[in-house]
């Protein structure tokens, strides 16, 4: 969903200080992943829907976490992306998009509420279509540089010529 998350986020924190419920406030992703569900956010995005399901459980307490997009996290995607052993013209497309999102730095990148009912965290998480893009970009540098790293190890294991044991 490509929202604007610092409005939505001001809007969330003005509804959630005029409800009923007490503000938790919280790091993001704070959860264990084997205790969350999560809301369908793509097809239901209203945030009030989220809530409202809340009061019906009877909840007293929303955990409330927002997160901003951050240097660090584009400068670490763009030493991965040097550090790879990727073909110069798929490290440069790579390159040019992490650029592109350079005018993101500093706006809001993830609004996370949460509830517990019994024992378990039930979570809308909103994250816009840019930092979406960001994340894959992330994940496919450094899971096609495993795959290289993986394909070097078996050539060198091949060209062994069997002088050594793999026991």
């Amino acid at each position: 969903m490509d929202l604007n998350l610092d409005t939505l986020k001001q809007t969330i924190s003005q509804d959630l200080e005029r409800s009923e419920f007490a503000i938790f406030r919280h790091d993001s992703g704070a959860f264990n992943a084997s205790l969350v569900i999560t809301w369908d956010s793509e097809t239901f995005p209203d945030y009030q829907m989220f809530l409202e399901a809340a009061r019906k459980l009877g909840v007293k307490m929303i955990m409330f976490a927002t997160r901003e997009f951050d240097e660090s996290e584009l400068a670490e995607a763009e030493d991965d992306l040097e550090s790879s052993e990727l073909s110069r013209d798929d490290r440069r497309e790579y390159a040019t998009s992490l650029k592109a999102l350079k005018e993101h730095v500093g706006s809001t990148c993830s609004i996370e509420l949460a509830f517990q009912f019994e024992t378990h965290f039930y979570v809308y998480e909103a994250r816009p279509d840019w930092y979406e893009e960001f994340v894959n970009i992330s994940d496919e540098v450094i899971a096609l540089g495993a795959e290289l790293d993986e394909e070097d190890d078996e050539s060198e294991d091949d060209n062994m010529g069997g002088f050594y044991s793999k026991n």
